[in-house]
């Protein structure tokens, strides 16, 4: 008997670009609705992870409701098979008026269409660009 194991199911570059696009436009409860999986497991550089969605979106709605955001864009996307990485420039200032420009790598595994993992990469060393006079 012979087994014949599969390829996991490919994402399409489209759905990450709307993913980009989504995030791009500052809709991230839309983009967290529709791409990551209920079941998805995020973490931020070499931090503790959060498992599910309803966890994640709550994470997500309290850091972006306590920064201003200047520029959230994606300078590359690459897909293969079911992974993908975003390379994210994020520009934000804090609600104590430090100002952070983030250089970062956000690498999911998808399954179905949706996130099932994600983790961002980043140098949390380099990340001040200027504090509050």
């Amino acid at each position: 008997m012979t087994t014949t194991a599969t390829a996991p199911a490919a994402v399409t570059r489209q759905r990450v670009l709307d993913l980009v696009a989504q995030v791009e436009r500052g809709t991230i409860d839309e983009a967290m609705r529709e791409f990551y999986a209920e079941e998805v497991v995020m973490q931020e550089s070499n931090g503790a992870a959060t498992h599910g969605r309803a966890a994640n979106v709550e994470r997500e709605r309290a850091f972006f409701g306590s920064i201003t955001v200047h520029e959230h864009r994606a300078l590359s996307v690459l897909v293969d098979g079911d992974r993908s990485a975003i390379n994210w420039l994020f520009d934000y200032t804090a609600a104590d008026g430090t100002r952070y420009r983030m250089n970062q790598i956000a690498h999911q595994t998808w399954r179905d269409g949706r996130i099932v993992h994600e983790r961002f990469y980043y140098d949390s060393a380099s990340l001040v660009v200027n504090t509050a006079a």
